[in-house]
């Protein structure tokens, strides 16, 4: 709890950013909306490509904290800092190059395309530079260390909460840039986020720290990050194709379903992170246990995870069926869009329970370092809810709740799933509980 309180104020913030450009997005009208909840999406292609840094690197730092060995931690931050610069650059390609493309394959019409191209365009930078932010996060908390990373969070977003309306609506300057303004100011808040980290690492970080002979590409350390954080960027990609799937499904709606999904989607993401946070938290602390050989401990880890985890999300179930309506009108007054978001998040909640377990073991499966069990739940999602989805969308009396009635009963096989492919893990990595009461072998 210690760990996961820290880490969910970070995401909370983190998460405002979004919500913060959506507030004052969703002045522009309900096309603006379903534009910039469509390039949003792009947000899970980075999140899978940062997941594939951040887990590799926290893990293995987590590991050899758990051993004491400085050296092996320092050796993983800067290959991990090296790896940052790389996929940056690949971002700022792909953002500029590939964005035309993607976007229009799932916007609903012309102009929801060019919004979320404008806002693509501002926001792609700010994209580049989240993995240095990642890769200096996940290292603080590979060592159990998330308040820095926490007070950076604040402040950047503090930070997109004032420059948001100056640069959206034109507020003090008599100039609206539009979603141009919600891009850029994102970016900016990235920018001043990336310089804090690197400040704090210079001045007060002990155990980990730049090393300029540690700053040259190492593929052995780069092999071992990418080894566990494949899988779990893998785990990210599929997200970002289901969302793809629901955005291709829906789009015969029109902007408005689109955009009421984009909302809905955002409340879900904000009410989701107390125990993403746990689930999170987990990671950290049964990874040092693991690496340290206290298996125990590791088990105790999950199932305290699981019950913190499954007692927030239960609560959170509650609140959305009572206050669902009232959290989308916060963001939009649009009749259209408030119900269809209304709607999605009264069904939708109803695999919050196994979405918090379904999180709580993917940390587990980060903590022994193997990734791939993550992909493969996630995997089982994916193809058990987009073959049917487009089925269903291609057939007469096709409506939206049958995509989110689909996507709750996908979720309930995916953590049956989960929980199979975890418990098949533990038997392999740890020590059978009472092993240490055992009698030594005679041959011993």
């Amino acid at each position: 709890m210690r760990l996961a309180t820290p880490i969910a104020a970070g995401m909370i913030f983190q998460t405002m950013y979004y919500l913060v450009d959506l507030f004052f997005v969703a002045r522009l009208g309900g096309t603006a909306i379903a534009g910039v909840s469509a390039a949003g999406n792009v947000q899970f292609i980075i999140m899978a490509l940062t997941q594939v840094l951040g887990v590799g690197t926290m893990v293995l730092i987590s590991h050899a904290a758990g051993r004491k060995d400085r050296a092996d931690a320092n050796l993983i931050y800067n290959q991990s800092l090296l790896m940052a610069a790389v996929c940056g650059a690949f971002t700022l390609f792909a953002g500029f190059g590939l964005a035309p493309w993607y976007l229009g394959t799932i916007s609903a019409d012309a102009a929801t395309l060019d919004v979320g191209l404008t806002y693509l365009r501002w926001f792609t930078p700010g994209m580049a530079l989240q993995f240095a932010l990642i890769s200096m996060g996940s290292a603080l908390r590979g060592t159990g260390i998330a308040k820095p990373t926490m007070v950076v969070q604040v402040l950047t977003v503090v930070l997109n909460m004032i420059l948001a309306p100056i640069l959206i609506a034109g507020v003090g300057t008599g100039r609206p840039m539009g979603v141009a303004g919600a891009g850029l100011a994102s970016s900016i808040a990235v920018v001043v986020g990336v310089v804090m980290m690197f400040a704090y690492f210079e001045r007060l970080e002990k155990f980990v720290g730049f090393d300029a002979s540690l700053f040259k590409p190492r593929m052995s350390a780069w092999k071992r990050v990418l080894k566990i954080g494949l899988p779990a960027g893998g785990e990210f990609a599929l997200m970002f194709l289901y969302m793809a799937v629901v955005y291709w499904s829906i789009r015969a709606f029109g902007p408005e379903a689109q955009a009421g999904f984009g909302v809905g989607g955002r409340v879900m993401q904000a009410v989701f992170l107390p125990a993403m946070a746990v689930a999170f938290a987990a990671a950290p602390v049964a990874g040092q246990n693991f690496g340290a050989g206290e298996h125990d401990r590791t088990r105790k880890a999950f199932s305290s995870a699981v019950v913190i985890g499954t007692s927030i999300m239960l609560l959170l179930t509650i609140v959305i069926q009572l206050e669902g309506e009232r959290m989308v009108r916060f963001f939009t007054r649009d009749a259209g869009v408030v119900a269809v978001a209304t709607a999605f998040l009264h069904i939708i909640s109803f695999n919050f329970v196994a979405s918090g377990v379904i999180f709580t073991c993917s940390s587990m499966f980060q903590a022994v370092g193997n990734t791939m069990p993550s992909v493969i739940s996630s995997g089982t999602r994916l193809l058990t809810f987009a073959i049917p989805a487009v089925y269903l969308s291609s057939r007469p009396g096709f409506q939206l709740r049958h995509i989110w009635i689909l996507s709750v009963a996908t979720v309930a096989l995916q953590l049956v799933v989960s929980l199979l492919l975890l418990r098949n893990e533990f038997r392999k990595r740890l020590t059978p509980a009472d092993a240490s009461l055992a009698p030594a072998p005679a041959g011993a």
